[in-house]
């Protein structure tokens, strides 16, 4: 029998596509439209598919400029997205989108040295645009995410551009190598370069309720849990899941909350429980100003032209 400790074992499912190996187990989903479950050494990380992310949470400053009113389109696009296509590769050669009963043409036993799964989205904008998330998975467990958003003339500005991950349970800490404190593209020239631990999630204590915890320029990131909605795990060790770049540094912010959870809120006590982790990595993200909080624009420098494509990647380990 061919030799398969270094390679992924591949199962086609009808709805879902598993990648297999030691000490990993990945499912991909074709009906939710995106990466459906992370599991690392029995752990599972995902609550939710990661989708692409277009809105951060408004600052006093966004208010004052009335930034809500000429993007928030993007609230819409970052709540409610289509994934209009699914392709696998394996092994250089596409399969396409092997749902039932089409899957039925593979074996038990499939395997692969790598596997791609691409996925179209489309946006609820006006005009729409697309955003390809594509997951390269090596036989070492490693997947590499490649993410480009489709410009279109006529989309407003920009707040952010990303990938949001949902974990099932609050993080206890997490450790990043990057700039120390919270940052933004026209508030980092004092942030120093370095390796950071973070063991309180909860946001930024600002009158209201906004946009908080963006770390920028991270070489890599490590998000640590013990907790889990598996009532039958027995191991209640912790564990870590790490990402790092692929070539440029990356944007992240590791939240209990989603932006539009963030921005429901008029005071802290209006925030639901803590008790999911909200990962947002991010490929362009949009200044916060502070000139004043008046009507003055983040400085132009600092703005996300949505008509512009935009290309980053990332490696989750």
């Amino acid at each position: 029998m061919e030799c398969t400790s270094r390679k992924l074992r591949v199962v086609y499912g009808d709805y879902t596509l598993g990648v297999h190996g030691e000490g990993f187990d990945y499912i991909f989903s074709y009906a939710q439209g995106g990466l459906e479950s992370i599991v690392k050494n029995g752990y599972e990380w995902l609550y939710r598919c990661p989708k692409p992310t277009f809105w951060r949470a408004l600052t006093d400053n966004d208010r004052g400029s009335k930034f809500h009113i000429k993007s928030g389109s993007w609230l819409a696009a970052d709540m409610f997205i289509d994934c209009k296509d699914v392709e696998v590769i394996t092994d250089g050669v596409s399969q396409g989108k092997p749902v039932a009963p089409e899957n039925n043409k593979y074996g038990a036993d499939v395997f692969a040295e790598n596997v791609i799964v691409k996925y179209i989205y489309e946006t609820i904008t006006t005009p729409m645009t697309t955003v390809e998330v594509t997951y390269n998975v090596a036989s070492n467990g490693k997947i590499t995410v490649d993410v480009l958003y489709k410009g279109a003339k006529g989309l407003p500005e920009l707040p952010v551009f990303g990938l949001r991950f949902i974990m099932p349970t609050l993080a206890d800490k997490y450790m990043y190598e990057g700039l120390s404190g919270e940052t933004y593209p026209d508030r980092m020239a004092g942030g120093v370069k370095g390796v950071y631990e973070i063991d309180d999630l909860s946001l930024t204590p600002y009158l209201v309720p906004q946009e908080c915890g963006m770390r920028m320029g991270t070489d890599w990131l490590e998000v640590t849990r013990h907790t889990s909605l598996n009532n039958s795990r027995k191991d209640n060790s912790a564990q870590t899941l790490r990402i790092e770049k692929k070539n440029d540094t990356f944007a992240f912010s590791c939240l209990p909350y989603t932006a539009s959870e963030i921005e429901n809120a008029t005071h802290h006590e209006e925030l639901p429980p803590a008790r999911r982790t909200v990962l947002c990595v991010y490929g362009a993200v949009r200044g916060v100003g502070g000139i004043d909080s008046w009507g003055s624009d983040v400085e132009e420098a600092y703005h996300i032209n949505a008509e512009e494509d935009i290309t980053y990647s990332f490696v989750i380990c």
